[in-house]
């Protein structure tokens, strides 16, 4: 099964929710990215944005916490409504964190940087309930697909599936109809994309595309786009 996740951080944040309900009958999750400005080099919304949206929808809550410190603010996002939270490897803690994620009945998810090598989360694999790829270098929307992240993806998907494990495989970056069918041949389930749907000009239509080019790629990915 594919799933599409829309990003809010390419979102009109003047009229969030109703950007999001508009998308919603395309949408299997919402993304929704946490940066601090320390881990990355912007800011974005934290857990009272997550709070106020929570209230205008019934999407699962996908955050992923760009963030020096996720372990402090865990707690802060469950209260507000978020379904799972992701943590960067490149931050450490990684077991204790993910037990922390776990204990809150969060969806427990791992991000990995492009320029990581697969091996930072080779041992957490079993832990994890998601495996994030990044596709670009996190901190901004609207960046250039990194078509040299596809065999990391990849081997990730390849150990996941050779250990048993059934963890979700997801990408974000750069993901549009164009990316998406390489990124699903090479394992991935879940599409994060912001701007190639909310920067559309139907958003809802533009979501619904994405999936038909992911599901192309699926094994045995023959599509009706009449649907």
């Amino acid at each position: 099964m594919l799933r599409i996740a829309p990003s809010v951080l390419s979102a009109d944040f003047g009229t969030l929710s109703a950007a999001v309900n508009e998308v919603a009958p395309e949408a299997d999750w919402l993304h929704v990215d946490v940066m601090d400005g320390h881990f990355v080099p912007n800011l974005t919304i934290g857990p009272p944005v997550v709070q106020s949206l929570r209230a205008h929808s019934g999407l699962f809550f996908d955050c992923h916490l760009m963030m020096t410190n996720p372990g402090d603010f865990l707690e802060s996002f469950r209260r507000a409504g978020a379904d799972g939270c992701t943590v960067h490897v490149e931050v450490g803690d990684t077991a204790a964190l993910l037990v922390q994620a776990k204990e809150l009945g969060l969806h427990a998810g791992l991000a990995i940087n492009p320029e990581t090598p697969f091996e930072a989360i080779d041992p957490f694999l079993d832990q994890a309930d998601l495996i994030l790829c990044m596709t670009v270098h996190p901190g901004f929307g609207g960046q250039r697909f990194m078509a040299e992240v596809l065999p990391k993806i990849a081997r990730t998907r390849a150990e996941l599936d050779r250990r048993g494990l059934g963890a979700d495989l997801e990408v974000d970056g750069g993901i549009d109809e164009d990316t998406a069918g390489a990124v699903v041949r090479a394992g991935a389930r879940i599409l994060v994309a912001g701007s190639a749907i909310f920067s559309a000009d139907r958003p809802c239509e533009a979501a619904r595309r994405l999936r038909l080019a992911g599901e192309k790629s699926l094994p045995g990915g023959q599509v009706d786009e009449a649907k």
